[in-house]
């Protein structure tokens, strides 16, 4: 089985810190060769990967600015079509532009979508599903007007993420700061009870952050950046509870299962992925708004940490990722 995976080229794949779409794609490739895949990805030139890198794009254009998004998706798309005949199958992990393609080529394609975010992309998916293989990445973010081949949660190297049995006090915010993701709501929920709050992730919108986040920091309320690495797993599992109080339907959050890998339980708004994620009282709480969250913090102390990797360890690894994507891989060949 050859199989072409088209990566993003915001950053790099896999990404050095952020890059959601890039990691699920490096995961997946990397699990797919160790599997015996043979995998060639396109993605930006200095990916780190053990498949065949096939790069057009010099670096992802989140990190250097003399890169053209648009210029370079084009170069990167028209460099895999060109050569879609030497593939059984493409994997697009890029979004809708690919689509556009498809009725050049007798290659079949999957399409992972990594969130619909909104109606107005539908006229590049829904004319385009007879020929393309969708695959959502929750339940809860499937379209209702689109038929899809399968739902595949996204999977993570557990032993890339080391459990902590202990945790501590703290509450941990891991995400982009934006309005979507509740970064002052977590604040407000650790002023509220008195608890240390360490921030983590990438400033997405500046306006934001300097409006509800920045005024609120001091040495009890701390933005550390992005973080990788080993010090990204013990900020990880180093918390009392990951607050994840939402302003949107999350298709999926990978930061969710990462921190219960680590023992970390999750209080979280009830929207979007998160019920499909969470099992409320058992590896986290489920609550309705950031007041809710308050009480919440008090009863994350009574949630068994081992339970919550047990929970990642059976349903949320790359392995069964990968596993997932060869069967639907074999669904679509054999026709």
């Amino acid at each position: 089985m050859k199989i072409a995976m088209l990566a993003p080229i915001a950053w790099r794949t896999p990404p050095r810190h952020y890059g959601p779409w890039e990691l699920v794609t490096s995961l997946l490739t990397e699990a797919l060769v160790a599997k015996g895949v043979d995998v060639t990805l396109f993605a930006t030139q200095d990916s780190v990967t053990t498949a065949r890198l096939a790069g057009v794009v010099p670096r992802g254009y989140a990190e250097d600015p003399a890169i053209d998004a648009k210029v370079w998706e084009y170069a990167q798309q028209s460099h895999l079509f060109a050569r879609a005949a030497e593939f059984d199958l493409i994997h697009n992990q890029a979004d809708f532009p690919a689509h556009a393609y498809t009725p050049l080529i007798d290659t079949p394609m999957v399409t992972t979508i990594h969130g619909f975010s909104s109606e107005r992309i539908l006229p590049m998916y829904k004319p385009f599903e007879e020929r393309v293989h969708y695959v959502a990445i929750s339940d809860a973010d499937r379209h209702p007007a689109l038929r899809y081949a399968a739902t595949i949660h996204h999977g993570i190297p557990l032993d890339a993420f080391a459990f902590d049995a202990e945790g501590s006090d703290d509450l941990l915010f891991f995400g982009r700061m934006h309005p979507d993701k509740g970064a002052a709501e977590a604040i407000a929920v650790a002023q509220a009870t008195g608890r240390r709050l360490n921030l983590y992730g990438i400033v997405q919108d500046q306006g934001y952050f300097e409006r509800a986040v920045q005024p609120h920091l001091n040495d009890r309320i701390v933005y550390h950046g992005p973080v990788g690495g080993e010090e990204r797993i013990r900020a990880l599992g180093s918390a009392r509870a990951l607050l994840h109080l939402i302003n949107f339907d999350e298709p999926f959050g990978l930061s969710v299962i990462e921190a219960m890998a680590c023992g970390t339980p999750v209080i979280a708004v009830r929207r979007g992925s998160m019920p499909e994620l969470i099992d409320d009282g058992e590896t986290g709480l489920l609550v309705g708004s950031a007041d809710e969250a308050v009480a919440a913090v008090a009863r994350a102390a009574s949630i068994d940490r081992a339970a919550c990797r047990r929970a990642i360890e059976a349903r949320f690894s790359v392995a069964a990722m990968a596993d997932a994507y060869i069967a639907l891989y074999r669904r679509i060949l054999s026709g």
